[in-house]
């Protein structure tokens, strides 16, 4: 499990790395963290000859909380999700569902921009950023364009950024403090992907689902969100159930995914609406 021979690039800012993009084209790739494409290079799934390490530029760091939004950069790590005091009062199902996510070695190195930049439908955060309406910024030659999180997937690993585009920032909505929220994730073991998640907003008057690792892109569902708004929960898991389209794999056959997709998502909705009654606790 080696990779292919690469020509390593470590620029030091965004106009740097883009231009290393353009100049390469089809030949080159970023990495963030690199717990996707690592493994991929030494299965000699991906073979590059140029890789573009965006550690370096500091643009792609930080978090803003703002009066009504919370702006991350796309190098900011799981581990800064988590321990990060202002961000888990002001957007909490963040941090509960970075730590969901892998292990605590990974969480260390690997980042938000990495995790849904990618399109991968098994990563945990492209369906919370879709249950949580957020936008992805994205530079490229060009200049720069937002993308709803909602938009963003088309297949699995297709998205709606450029290949010379880099994915810089990521922004959510402030949560009305009374949000019930929750995410709730089934997997085989530690550090696996799930095997079914729901991520599950609720307040007054609103709701929002979302689903991971249940179809080729992550599942948010507008008809679930609004049955839940209204007081029907299982017309919300019904809903929800009607928008995935799991695939048998070594997680196990369309029934089984489909069974466990219900039971945590009733869950979440569960957590959620107790939350909600319970202020958030």
């Amino acid at each position: 499990m080696i990779p292919a021979g690469f020509d390593y690039h470590r620029p030091a800012d965004l106009s740097a790395a883009i231009g290393l993009l353009q100049e390469h084209g089809d030949e080159a790739r970023v990495i963030a963290g690199g717990h996707s494409l690592v493994p991929m290079m030494k299965l000699r799934m991906a073979v590059l000859s140029h890789l573009v390490d965006l550690r370096d530029i500091p643009d792609l760091r930080g978090i803003e909380i703002g009066s009504d939004s919370v702006s991350m950069g796309a190098m900011v790590t799981q581990h800064e999700l988590i321990s990060h005091e202002g961000l888990a009062q002001a957007v909490p199902l963040l941090r509960e569902a970075a730590l969901q996510i892998a292990d605590p070695q990974v969480r260390y190195l690997g980042t938000l921009g990495g995790n849904v930049a990618n399109g991968d439908p098994g990563n945990d955060m492209p369906g919370l950023m879709q249950c949580l309406d957020a936008t992805y910024r994205v530079t490229g030659p060009e200049g720069t364009r937002d993308i709803r999180a909602r938009d963003f997937y088309e297949s699995a690993y297709f998205t709606a950024r450029a290949d010379d585009e880099i994915l810089t920032r990521i922004t959510v909505p402030l949560p009305a403090t009374s949000t019930g929220y929750a995410y709730e994730k089934q997997k085989r073991k530690i550090g696996d992907y799930a095997t079914a998640a729901a991520a599950v907003l609720v307040g007054e008057g609103f709701a929002s689902i979302a689903m991971t690792n249940l179809a080729d892109v992550p599942v948010w569902s507008a008809e679930a969100g609004a049955a839940l708004a209204a007081g029907d929960r299982e017309g919300a898991v019904k809903a929800a159930l009607a928008a995935i389209d799991p695939q048998e794999d070594m997680r196990g056959p369309v029934e089984f995914k489909t069974h466990v997709a219900g039971v945590v998502l009733r869950r979440a909705i569960d957590r959620a609406l107790a939350r909600v009654a319970g202020g958030n606790s």
